[in-house]
């Protein structure tokens, strides 16, 4: 039996771990489709850029100053793309938006082949979550503990800026009624802002956990994670953030249990073939609501 666990335990561990970077990643998905009703492909990317500011800007400055400066340009960057590529479509049909998301999304991945050349570059090693620690005889790295809880801790700190402050009214207003919230005077642009600028944040604090175990940063690196949280949050009931977090739970601990069974060729393939079944069966996802469009 001890044998068992020492020989599976890892698998368990990386996929909460992994289940928990999914979880940032699709909690940035889940909230701009509860408010804008949009798909925004460029998330995946942003994740990528970060891990890439992170490369670049440890290579010139301590990590004490590139860590949180990654943080605030990913930021910037999600901001820039709401205004720049979404905020002049606000009234444009649903197509051109969903448009303009892969316009942005191919335009990041193409910046970053034009910068890097296209070589894999080598992720910076971030102390202490690097480290191994043992546990119950398995080997680990620290990161793989430290994923969930913080993604847990960042998750209730998100609930409660939502249910309790002014900012996180007017972001479930805007959810429930678009356009009712605009005409109740709410700063409809203001909030979509600050939904991106959340979402960002969480996809540069996921990004360095998820490249501090798979270290080689290349400008399409961010393309699988980021379909797997879009499946997460498919899965959880779009426009649920808890929903979105119980998904990637259960798609990273799912796809390394098919590893651990020795059919890691599979494991991505799972992840879809779940998409397609809850579209099929489910649609609306665990957790989520059926829209009902107004006419």
């Amino acid at each position: 039996m001890s044998d068992f666990i020492r020989a599976n335990l890892p698998y368990l561990l990386a996929g909460i771990s992994v289940g928990g970077q999914y979880a940032l990643i699709a909690i940035g998905y889940t909230m701009v489709y509860g408010i804008l009703r949009l798909i925004n492909f460029a998330h995946g990317d942003i994740f990528t850029v970060a891990a890439y500011l992170m490369v670049y800007m440890n290579a010139t400055m301590p990590l004490y100053i590139s860590l949180p400066l990654t943080a605030v340009i990913t930021v910037l960057l999600g901001f820039a793309v709401e205004r720049v590529a979404y905020k002049p479509l606000r009234d444009a049909p649903r197509m051109s938006i969903m448009i303009s998301a892969i316009g942005v999304s191919y335009l990041l991945q193409n910046l970053m082949w034009y910068v890097t050349g296209g070589l894999a570059k080598q992720y910076p090693v971030i102390p202490w979550i690097s480290s191994s620690v043992t546990l119950f005889g398995a080997t680990t790295k620290m990161v793989t503990l430290v994923t969930p809880v913080l993604t847990l801790v960042l998750v209730l700190l998100l609930t409660q800026l939502i249910r309790h402050t002014k900012i996180g009214m007017a972001m479930r207003a805007v959810s429930k009624d678009f356009e009712t919230s605009k005409l109740m005077g709410i700063k409809i642009n203001g909030v979509i802002s600050v939904t991106f600028v959340i979402g960002s944040f969480l996809a540069a604090v996921g990004s360095m956990l998820y490249f501090s175990n798979y270290t080689a940063v290349t400008p399409t690196a961010g393309a699988m994670p980021g379909l797997k949280a879009f499946v997460a949050a498919v899965f959880g009931g779009i426009g649920s953030i808890p929903g979105a977090v119980i998904g990637a739970f259960i798609i990273g601990i799912a796809e390394n249990i098919i590893k651990a069974m020795g059919l890691t060729t599979f494991s991505d393939a799972f992840t879809f073939a779940l998409l397609i079944i809850i579209l099929i069966f489910k649609p609306t996802g665990l957790f989520g609501e059926a829209v009902h469009e107004k006419v």
